[in-house]
């Protein structure tokens, strides 16, 4: 009759494993990032290592996003401006969500949008819709038919061509060539609301100690920019 004597396991691998675990969820450059930085700074780190931490990090998420947008909407409201608009949203999500990310730069953010803002108020040229009452109340004819699909492709195509890809632009050409926003002075808004989205999310990541850039993007962004040490 053979024995069989099983070697007790060897349990070092397993806790090493669980100490080296992240104390909040890790995304590089991302809401945990900008979350734990700032908690840093006031005093707070001891709430992203509690088992509460997700919850934490959505109501993060939840006063960033609801206090960006709403800064901007109280904006609209005391100038009677559309100092908020849809394609604000994704932008926003990004600079607090993957601040790191090429796309989140402040670069590819502004030429973007700009490239949406001249490419939407192109296709309203060239279609004769500069005029024309907004798709949403007249409902889609062919012309705005022509008019969204060349302001997209447009867009597209210039953001690849100069290397400014900011995937919220693609909502704002829309915007415009939908006939939401066809003024001029619309437009200036519009471009004058994302430059100063964007300078509110740089100061709040540079606050929380990310490494995010003035202007270009990080070609190559390392997870060490996102990082802060909890010494």
């Amino acid at each position: 009759m053979k024995l069989e004597i099983k070697a007790p396991e060897d349990t070092s691998a397993s806790e090493q494993a669980e100490d080296r675990a992240p104390m909040f969820l890790e995304i590089p450059g991302g809401t945990s990032a900008v979350a734990r930085g700032l908690f840093k700074r006031f005093g707070t780190l001891w709430l992203l290592r509690s088992s509460a931490q997700s919850p934490i990090l959505a109501s993060f998420g939840f006063l960033n996003g609801g206090v960006s947008i709403g800064l901007m909407a109280v904006l609209a409201v005391i100038t009677h401006s559309p100092f908020v608009f849809p394609s604000l949203g994704p932008t926003a999500f990004l600079f607090f969500y993957a601040p790191l990310t090429p796309s989140a730069s402040p670069r590819n953010t502004i030429l973007g949008h700009g490239i949406g803002v001249l490419a939407g108020y192109f296709s309203l040229v060239v279609t004769g819709l500069t005029m024309a009452a907004p798709a949403l109340s007249t409902g889609v004819t062919w012309s705005r038919v022509v008019a969204a699909a060349l302001s997209l492709g447009i867009t597209a195509g210039l953001m690849a061509l100069f290397k400014v890809p900011h995937p919220p632009a693609g909502s704002t050409t829309l915007i415009v060539s939908l006939g939401l926003l066809t003024q001029p002075w619309q437009l200036l808004v519009l471009m004058a609301a994302v430059v100063l989205l964007t300078c509110q999310g740089f100061i709040m990541n540079r606050i929380a100690g990310l490494a995010v850039p003035l202007w270009h993007p990080r070609h190559s962004p390392s997870t060490n920019n996102a990082e802060i040490s909890d010494s």
